[in-house]
């Protein structure tokens, strides 16, 4: 299959309002971004009450998640996916796709789409926002901190954790690929 003219970035938010805000703000910044929301993703923005600025959304509303036939036509140079539940990280490592979000993960590696997750529990101890701005603290369990680290063995997949490691991450990516079509 031809590959398109100009490669987007492909963002995909899963059920996490850990620094949700801050993600938002990130990729309203970006040129060619599509955002894929999670059933959850979906449920989490309007309950914690964030917009964003990315015209191209796709949700998860297909049993086969349609829209990673776009990774089959090189439609996407790179996939950040954050914040990222825990739940969300266990399934990526257990190779499970049956969701929108871990679909496109699996079809970005099969396609060698570099990753880049925003694991929300990376650390024994976590201040995360809750809906309607109260800070909370949530202890991660060591099984989702395994499969962080699990994560991180993963090919053409970086894990950050926090926003500076996240937007300089895309920042290098963005940069590469600039480099690269010189």
């Amino acid at each position: 299959m031809k590959p398109v003219e100009k490669q987007r970035m492909a963002w995909a938010l899963t059920g996490s309002g850990h620094y949700l805000r801050e993600c938002i703000d990130i990729f309203n910044k970006l040129d060619d971004v599509d955002l894929f929301l999670s059933k959850a993703a979906a449920e989490i923005l309007q309950q914690y009450g964030y917009k964003h600025k990315i015209g191209k959304v796709y949700q998860d509303k297909t049993a086969s998640s349609v829209p990673v036939e776009l990774f089959y036509q090189r439609t996407y140079h790179t996939v950040v996916i954050a914040p990222t539940t825990s739940n969300t990280v266990a399934k990526m490592v257990c190779g499970i796709s049956d969701n929108l979000v871990t679909n496109i993960f699996a079809q970005a590696g099969k396609c060698r789409v570099p990753s880049i997750v925003f694991a929300c529990d990376t650390e024994e101890e976590i201040e995360s926002e809750a809906p309607r701005e109260n800070m909370v603290k949530i202890y991660p369990r060591r099984i989702d901190l395994e499969n962080t680290a699990k994560l991180k063995l993963f090919e053409q997949t970086t894990v950050v954790e926090d926003m500076q490691q996240l937007d300089n991450s895309i920042q290098a990516r963005l940069a590469c690929l600039k480099a690269s079509s010189f």
